[in-house]
């Protein structure tokens, strides 16, 4: 079974193109994708949590 693509968090802030300080505030509001905090203290998105992130917060044109 292949490992789910886990991306930075520099990453994850220049795809939904927002500053570290503004997700940190949506993210202390329960807003933000979820992250995973690894034992050496790096933080990470799944990729699949993001794409479930961005299917809540699409807006129909």
């Amino acid at each position: 079974m292949a490992r789910p693509k886990m991306l930075k968090l520099p990453e994850v802030l220049e795809e939904i193109e927002m500053s570290r300080a503004a997700f940190y505030r949506m993210r202390a509001r329960g807003q933000a994708p979820k992250l995973i905090k690894l034992p050496n203290g790096h933080i990470r998105c799944r990729r699949s949590d993001l794409d479930a992130w961005w299917a809540t917060h699409e807006i129909a044109a």
